[in-house]
């Protein structure tokens, strides 16, 4: 009898041994593997990448893009550490959040395991996507009048007929222009503001200008300033004479003609005078005829 109780509780002791060993044994082995961390947003005119580390090492990442109303997958079985999910992300002002997992090689789509994931920050395009760099399309300065002409950055969303909407295209009036200038070789600027494409400034005839021009969007506290431009710069050279300088030297030209011709009509008229006062005094002086 006491032979047949130890036996039974020894059988006991193993079986939960057993249980609690099938307890802490780790599910597919995902225990093991480590999770995205440093998950960022970067985003320029729209087009947005999400990045984070660290690198897989013997595993993979798959990106899962949660909207509004549904989830979608980018990047599935993926060995490196960012994803492109711009055309996740349909509607700008829509709110998203990503899940980054981390899958074994040996995983398929069918498996009923949860694979460890990690959790993004949310963005919202329209709020949080930088501003990128607006190109100067031309520019013109003629006599004291700056004319600048600047061209939206394009996007990656499309129109139906599958050309690519600018900036402009979304932002509508929420966007303006800033244009800030100076006269070459000087250190005060000035600026201008537009809500279309276009600049015109007075500025100081026959002189040198350089400027940029950066984007900003009204509605937001944060991220307002896109990218500045690259500087340009204005040349009055030989060719824009006739508007300014070639006028100033036809003005002197004409004026020292005139003195010229003054000094010319002086020395003549008092010539005239000498030789008239010469014949009367030799008409003074000659004998009379008997």
């Amino acid at each position: 009898m006491a032979a047949a109780a130890a036996a039974a509780a020894s059988g006991s002791q193993a079986l939960l041994l057993c249980a609690l060993l099938l307890q802490l044994r780790p599910s597919s082995g995902y225990s093991e593997i480590p999770t995205a961390v440093n998950i960022t947003w970067s985003s320029i005119n729209f087009k947005t990448v999400l990045e984070w580390e660290p690198k897989p090492s013997n595993y993979f990442y798959t990106v899962e893009i949660d909207g509004p109303s549904d989830r979608k997958k980018a990047c599935i079985h993926f060995a490196r550490t960012e994803c492109d999910v711009t055309y996740l992300l349909e509607n700008p002002k829509d709110t998203y959040t990503a899940r980054i997992l981390s899958e074994t090689p040996l995983m398929d789509n069918g498996d009923s395991d949860h694979p460890p994931y990690a959790t993004s920050p949310t963005f919202i395009p329209y709020v949080q996507t930088m501003i990128g760099m607006p190109t100067i399309k031309k520019f013109e300065q003629k006599n004291d009048i700056l004319k600048i002409v600047v061209e939206d950055p394009l996007t990656p969303y499309r129109f139906k007929n599958s050309s690519f909407k600018t900036i402009r295209d979304i932002f509508k009036d929420e966007l303006e222009y800033t244009l800030y200038y100076w006269k070459d070789k000087s250190t005060g600027r000035k600026e201008a503001k537009t809500r279309s494409n276009e600049f015109t400034v007075n500025i100081d005839k026959g002189k040198n200008y350089c400027f940029y021009v950066q984007a900003f969007i009204l509605s937001r506290t944060e991220n307002r300033k896109g990218e500045k431009s690259f500087d340009k710069c204005t040349t009055v050279d030989k060719a824009s004479l006739d508007d300014f300088e070639l006028e100033g030297m036809l003005v002197i030209g004409a004026a020292a003609v005139g003195v010229f011709i003054l000094f010319i009509i002086s020395c003549v008229v008092v010539y005239k005078c000498k030789k008239f006062k010469a014949a009367e005094r030799e008409k003074e002086n000659a004998p009379l005829n008997a």
